[in-house]
């Protein structure tokens, strides 16, 4: 008897496919900030859930919060919460921002902590704001256009981590150190370099058909499942 696919294994739930959670940083958003007006970073955390680094900030009241940290921004530094002003690392609404300014880590929906541009080095521009029914529009590098409610929050700048790839990992070791730091399934070998006692596709020989029906048993259950057509598109079907 064969061995299990490696969807078979992934649906055990063994910790291998499971997402170290217990390692994450927490939650990172703006919702228990805003009812401060300034606040203090503290350190740099290096979140294995994420690629940018966050910065511990510390408020007036002895209380800490990890937010998503700007590019440039270091320890020490303060952080302005709605107080209009516009310096690198605020956290501003978006109906207080002047066209053409960058922001990060925006949110989509007001009190909501943060959706959009979130990834390292990633930020959006602001383009033009409606005073009559309270709107923002950004354009994101994609060049896509999204129109905000202006009492969404967002930070000013871009966040950290930009250029992060394009530093090669050069050795099989470094790639595997950072896919296990997430728990992620590395490296995912072919069905055809296995063995045929390790997977339907596998083995020397020519082997048989990719398509296989709807009711097959789970061990076999790879390739096309249940498939209407194969193979590439003629004329202008």
């Amino acid at each position: 008897m064969g061995t299990h696919l490696r969807q078979q294994k992934r649906g055990h739930g063994s910790p291998a496919y499971q997402a170290p959670s217990h390692r994450f940083s927490g939650k990172t958003d703006y919702s228990n900030l805003v009812t401060y007006k300034r606040a203090e970073v503290i350190d740099l955390l290096d979140d294995v859930s994420r690629h940018p680094l966050m910065a511990k900030v510390m408020t007036d009241d002895n209380k800490n919060f990890d937010i998503i940290a700007a590019e440039g921004r270091g320890i020490g530094d303060i952080i302005g919460i709605c107080d209009n002003n516009l310096a690198v690392g605020n956290i501003e609404k978006l109906k207080n921002l002047p066209d053409g300014t960058p922001i990060f880590n925006i949110e989509r929906n007001p009190n909501d902590g943060g959706k959009i541009c979130r990834s390292a080095g990633s930020s959006a521009i602001v383009v033009s704001r409606n005073e009559e029914s309270n709107t923002v529009t950004i354009i994101l590098r994609s060049k896509k256009e999204l129109v905000l409610s202006g009492n969404c929050l967002a930070t000013i700048g871009i966040a950290n981590g930009g250029g992060r790839t394009e530093k090669p990992f050069v050795k099989a070791g470094t790639k595997h150190y950072a896919m296990h730091a997430k728990n992620r399934y590395w490296p995912k070998v072919t069905g055809t370099s296995m063995s045929a006692y390790d997977h339907p596709h596998g083995g020397r020989s020519l082997g048989k058909s990719n398509t296989v029906k709807r009711s097959t048993p789970p061990g076999r259950k790879v390739g096309s499942v249940a498939a209407k057509r194969t193979g590439r598109r003629k004329g202008n079907d």
